[in-house]
């Protein structure tokens, strides 16, 4: 079973009051809305999730020169669009929690939670408005590509077909988009050269798409009561992730059309029933070294930082979820 860490070793703690001061931000957004609407956006933004991209900002900033108001603006507007794919990603999945709560389709229905994420989107991309017109553009640039994963692997669905290379690109705009233009903007604010943005760019780009991996594991063996939300809808929902990829790769064509009929029946699958099918732990083990060697590359990324305690803090975030990634084996 899954358990969390204890706070303390969280590296996030560093800037926690700077995320605290982004959260703060998120709960008073909710009066710019019509009061009609305002609950329902309380609601949501107020379900104290891990805040990542926020605490990302801050700690990118610290590594670049400093935490300013900007930053915890920026960091506000990102989380405000992750959110608003939040409540979303909800209603396609058919899940009923979230972070323990209810989501906001379970609550209130699909018709309003999709009206509720719609609002949440316009309402962060005004604020990135304030950024003036090439970050802008990049947030803007970020919040599609999230919803072109989303597109793409709603496309993809219940396809045997699919291989990694696309798997790589969708994890990559929906989950890592927001992580790299966390990284890049950070450096960017402080007036950081194009090198520096880059390689903060590519650092949160390696950091979401292994966070992302470390997801569809935690979906395959992970315990809803430690995670708090909805698990064992990917294979369900035909969402094809990497370690079920990897499964493929090691199945025989008989074995390919077992999956594929279980697939077919759109009924939640039994971990048993895949390790019955092929070599399901190692297509686990497969997955979680995936994750390990792209947070390696992460790291690589931030060597040309100087060293500082935001640095180190970078750093520690690879180590953390590789320690979560490696604890899935167990």
């Amino acid at each position: 079973m899954l358990t969390r860490l204890k706070k303390e070793n969280f590296p996030f703690e560093l800037v926690r009051p700077h995320v605290d001061k982004v959260e703060a931000a998120i709960l008073e957004q909710a009066r710019a809305f019509d009061p009609a609407v305002e609950g329902y956006v309380s609601y949501v933004a107020g379900s104290s999730g891990k805040r990542i991209r926020p605490a990302l900002v801050a700690l990118a900033a610290g590594a670049t020169g400093g935490v300013q108001e900007p930053h915890l603006r920026l960091g506000m507007v990102l989380e405000l669009i992750h959110i608003a794919t939040l409540v979303h990603d909800d209603i396609m999945d058919g899940a009923e929690l979230r972070r323990s709560a209810p989501t906001a389709s379970a609550r209130w229905g699909n018709s309003l939670a999709v009206l509720l994420g719609d609002a949440l989107f316009a309402h962060a991309l005004e604020l990135s408005t304030d950024f003036g017109n090439a970050l802008t553009r990049k947030i803007a640039h970020a919040a599609n590509d999230v919803c072109t994963g989303e597109i793409i692997q709603t496309q993809r669905r219940y396809d045997l077909n699919l291989n990694k290379e696309t798997y790589f690109k969708i994890i990559r705009m929906k989950t890592a988009a927001l992580f790299a233009c966390a990284g890049e903007l950070a450096a960017a604010l402080n007036g950081c050269d194009e090198d520096i943005q880059n390689r903060l760019h590519g650092y949160g780009d390696k950091l979401g798409m292994a966070y992302q991996i470390y997801d569809d594991v935690l979906d395959l063996v992970g315990d809803e009561e430690v995670v708090g939300k909805t698990l064992g809808t990917d294979l369900e929902k035909g969402k094809l992730t990497l370690p079920i990829l990897n499964l493929l790769e090691s199945a025989t064509e008989s074995q390919r059309a077992t999956l594929n009929r279980l697939l077919l029946q759109q009924e939640p699958v039994e971990v048993g029933v895949l390790a019955g099918i092929a070599d399901y732990a190692g297509a686990i083990r497969g997955a979680v070294q995936t994750g390990c060697e792209i947070l390696a590359g992460a790291r690589a990324d931030l060597m040309v930082l100087p060293p500082t305690e935001s640095l180190t803090a970078l750093e520690q975030v690879t180590h953390y979820l590789e320690a979560r990634l490696r604890k899935c084996l167990h």
